[in-house]
């Protein structure tokens, strides 16, 4: 059952996990340059974990509620994510001059509302297949 639309939803995760952090800036600092998510280990694991766990999760169809759960723990993955990226933007060590934030702080966010979407369509699936298994 690869063709669900949770499919589409854990894939555009793993893309956006695995490819945007690398291709949009994080957040300029105050000498102009753009940080990255391959400046820093620390994010370039988080982000190849999160697609990862997408990915993992795209093929459990057979085991819908362990599917359930990556998703979830990918879900806390990014909230760590996000809650890291607001701490750093929020505790700025000093500056003189405001460093810019760059579109990919907001990666978690369309992470967390796309693995949202599919743990939506993995429940109505398995609502479905309990519903078939008390008619029989």
């Amino acid at each position: 059952m690869i063709q669900r639309i949770q499919t589409i939803f854990l894939a555009l995760v793993a893309l956006i996990a695995g490819a945007l952090p690398f291709i949009v800036h994080l957040w300029t600092d105050e000498t102009g340059a753009e940080i990255f998510a391959k400046d820093s280990m620390g994010f370039s694991l988080a982000f190849y974990a999160s697609a990862l766990l997408a990915l993992i999760a795209i093929f459990m169809f057979k085991n819908r509620q362990n599917q359930f759960v990556l998703n979830r723990l990918n879900m806390i993955l990014n909230l760590f994510l996000l809650g890291f990226f607001v701490y750093r933007s929020l505790s700025l060590s000093g500056e003189t001059s405001v460093s810019e934030k760059g579109i990919g702080m907001l990666i978690p966010v369309f992470s967390i509302v796309f693995l949202v979407l599919a743990n939506r369509a993995i429940k109505k699936d398995e609502d479905l297949v309990k519903s078939v298994d008390r008619l029989r």
